[in-house]
């Protein structure tokens, strides 16, 4: 199957993240399908793409974030483009800073958790039956490395919802050993920003784009996480093939 032939739907598509990836699977020839709640957020994503894959590229607006919601946006999904052969989900990708434990309420870590954790799991629940049986199929996760560690004085929470995320992806892997959906996950221990914002040891958002395109393009892999430490491992991934894998099976 070409590039030409496959069609991606890249969750949290209009993000820092997701923008980059999707202006790189366009430029690798992909149909790609973006939805988002925000339309002016849509907008901006299709001024940013590259003018001669406009066409090749599908926006929706809606909210993968309730069960209701995204079996509607999926429903307006499949009559749009037909079919959905690839998916990456960037929505476990995310930033807050709101200030150390004691100083926050209820309300706020329940909004950090559904941003990172809730959307996660709905939107895979609604999509993952599209591509599940198919080895010619992918699914990939982005996630940060939050999970593991406190990044600065007061992310603390995120700390939490990017951990819950992270357990979430290895349950996937492991409750799912013989899928045969190629599912995946990129883990990015670093800093993700535009060029004209990328700080030192940072990623920019245009080459982690390429990076991961080529891994939706040689679906060669499965039930791996690849983490990306620093700049240098997306060359790795672009010039020879693959990250260094850490197998999450046996």
């Amino acid at each position: 199957m070409s590039n030409a032939d496959r069609v991606v739907l890249a969750l949290g598509g209009a993000g820092t993240v997701g923008s980059g990836i999707v202006k790189a699977l366009l430029d690798k020839g992909f149909k790609v399908a973006v939805i988002s709640r925000d339309n002016s957020r849509l907008d901006k994503l299709r001024g940013f793409v590259s003018p001669s894959t406009k066409d090749n590229l599908t926006t929706l607006v809606g909210n993968v974030g309730s069960e209701e919601g995204a079996e509607v946006v999926k429903q307006a999904l499949l009559k749009s483009v037909g079919k959905v052969t690839d998916i990456v989900s960037s929505l476990g990708f995310s930033w807050w800073q709101g200030g150390p434990p004691h100083s926050q309420t209820l309300k706020e870590l329940h909004w950090v958790i559904e941003t990172l954790l809730f959307s996660t799991f709905v939107s895979w629940k609604v999509f993952f039956p599209l591509v599940r049986d198919d080895p010619n199929c992918t699914y990939t996760f982005i996630t940060g490395g939050a999970g593991e560690k406190l990044l600065m004085p007061g992310t603390g929470f995120l700390t939490v919802g990017a951990a819950s995320t992270l357990a979430f992806c290895q349950v996937l892997r492991e409750e799912y050993p013989e899928v045969p959906c190629k599912l995946n996950q990129v883990k990015i221990n670093t800093g993700v920003a535009p060029p004209e914002r990328v700080a030192p040891g940072y990623l920019n958002h245009l080459d982690l784009g390429e990076a991961v395109a080529t891994l939706v393009e040689r679906k060669n892999t499965t039930h791996t996480v690849f983490p990306v430490n620093c700049p240098s491992d997306l060359k790795t991934v672009i010039l020879e093939g693959n990250l260094q894998r850490c197998p999450s099976l046996p």
